[in-house]
């Protein structure tokens, strides 16, 4: 058993300093997931804290300590669509962000692009893409935090790259043309 799963279980226990610390550990990744998500320093801190509130409720729930790690993510996801849904906003890009992006590399623009893209997907294909992606996980650690098949993780990002070809193909098309 490792160190870190030792840890998981005195927080199960009801360690409320091991606890602490594994949530420290975890919290940049949390704070990035939930950003990447809502794009919104405000919502992301208040996703955030939430997950951060649920683990501490929920802490003695968790049956396998090695999946810590996977929970709070599947934890920070949910609250995430749930801000999102609550909300039901449309985040819009000031004029002013527009200028400081254009100011910026060509390589910054396509990112932008592809994110913006991305949010246009269905959310199954938005999450995979997101955690592959942008958090560079492996297809298994993206199939775990999700709880679904390896191969379901594999369709879902093959089709929402698919997905993703005429809606980016659409943006650089027109900008070509000068439309």
């Amino acid at each position: 058993m490792s160190k870190h799963e030792k840890l998981v279980k005195k927080a199960i226990r009801g360690d409320k300093e091991a606890l602490q610390f594994l949530l420290r550990e975890e919290k940049e990744k949390l704070y990035r997931i939930a950003f990447t998500y809502v794009r919104n320093e405000n919502d992301a801190i208040e996703v955030f804290q939430q997950t951060v509130l649920q683990a501490i409720e929920s802490i003695n729930q968790l049956k396998e300590p090695k999946y810590f790690s996977t929970w709070l993510v599947r934890i920070c996801i949910n609250n995430s669509i749930k801000i999102l849904r609550d909300n039901k906003k449309v985040t819009c890009i000031e004029s002013s962000e527009i200028n400081n992006a254009a100011s910026k590399v060509e390589f910054m623009e396509e990112k932008i692009d592809l994110l913006g893209a991305i949010y246009k997907l269905e959310e199954k294909y938005k999450t995979v893409l997101i955690l592959r992606y942008y958090e560079d996980l492996s297809l298994d650690q993206i199939a775990k935090y999700l709880n679904t098949p390896l191969g379901t993780v594999k369709t879902n990002i093959r089709r929402g790259l698919e997905k993703l070809k005429p809606i980016l193909k659409g943006v650089y098309v027109d900008e070509r043309e000068g439309k």
